[in-house]
Order: C-alpha cells, then structure tokens, then sequence
C-alpha cells in the first residue's frame, strides 16, 4: 500500500499498473494476489485506511462539547497536522475524489458521508444542538466536511517555499467553520 502511494503522488489511480506497484515493493506481480485481488481492492483499502484514522482524530477533538471555537480550532491542528503526516494518502483521495476508478470514486464519496454522518451525530451533543432535527444537523455537518475537504486541497496546494500561503488556508477554514456554527445559531432562532 505504501509502495501504490508513492507512486501515486505523480498519477491517477487509474493509469496505476499492477506491474509497476510489485516492481516498487521488489516482488513478482503473482505476489500481489496473496494480498488484494485486483488493482480496485488495493484502491478500496488505501481509501479505508486514509480515513480511518483521520476519523477518529477529528472524534476525539470534538469531544469537548463545551466551546465551538475550541473544537473548530483543535480540529483544524489536526486536520493540517494529518494532512502533514499523510500527504500521499490525501493527494490519493484528492485525486480520486473525481478521479477515472467508479468503484474507488464512490469509496471516497461514501467514506465523506459517512465522516458527515459521524459529525452530525457528534454535532447532537452540543448543549446548542441538542433540540436540532436529524436534518438540520446532517445539512450542518456535511458544510462542515465540505469546508474540510477543501481545507485539505488548500493545504496540498500551498507551496511548500510560503507558509504564508498554508496559514492563509488555515486561518480561512477557521474563519468558515466559525460562520457556520455562528450562522447555524442565527438559522435556528429563526426556524422556531
């Protein structure tokens, strides 16, 4: 998986060969049957472990269900920190977000509803949401997700010469996230 990865940083999934993975990892391409049986189980299990972890490291930072802003900030240092530590696996889903594998795609789109599913049942916890139908907190959630995923693009594309550039993503993925939950307060007094 680690040998896929790096040779993915340069290429879709899609133009990956079998081939070229075993030559990486210095075995003969039999060799990686004993392990996935084709090229899209691999793509399916890099995708599974690329959110895995980063799933339950965004769950323990909105375990303090106290303040909105110590969330969105914790969650944020995570987030980039991870990104950081796992830029091929996030070039990777990035890329195949869109990318030309249909069953790969769709793992990627599953695994963000899922991340959304997760959040909006963190989100119930909140003393705030606590009244908030399944609804309005799966709409909220999926913003949230959808301002991390470009959060994510934001901190791959940066150049790596201007951390200027990355703080930039930051604190702009801050800014949002804090609108959100600020809106979401406006949004609610509204509706009732």
């Amino acid at each position: 998986m680690d040998a896929a990865l790096r040779l993915l940083e340069s290429k879709g999934f899609s133009s990956l060969s079998l081939r070229e993975v075993t030559r990486e990892v210095g075995v003969v391409p039999t060799a990686f049957y004993r392990h996935f049986a084709d090229m899209e189980e691999l793509g399916l299990a890099l995708v599974d472990e690329s959110f895995g972890a980063l799933r339950a490291m965004l769950r323990e930072a909105r375990s303090d269900t106290r303040q909105f802003e110590h969330v969105i900030r914790g969650s944020v240092e995570i987030l980039v920190r991870y990104v950081h530590a796992n830029r091929p696996q996030f070039l990777f889903l990035v890329r195949e977000r869109f990318g030309g594998v249909a069953g790969i795609r769709h793992a990627v789109r599953s695994e963000i509803r899922l991340f959304s599913s997760e959040l909006a049942t963190d989100l119930s916890r909140f003393p705030q949401l606590r009244q908030w139908s399944t609804e309005d907190l799966q709409v909220m959630s999926s913003l949230i997700v959808n301002t991390m995923v470009s959060t994510v693009e934001g901190i791959l594309e940066a150049p790596a010469t201007s951390p200027e550039a990355e703080a930039d993503v930051i604190h702009t993925a801050e800014r949002q996230l804090l609108m959100i939950a600020l809106g979401a307060g406006v949004y609610k007094a509204k509706a009732t």
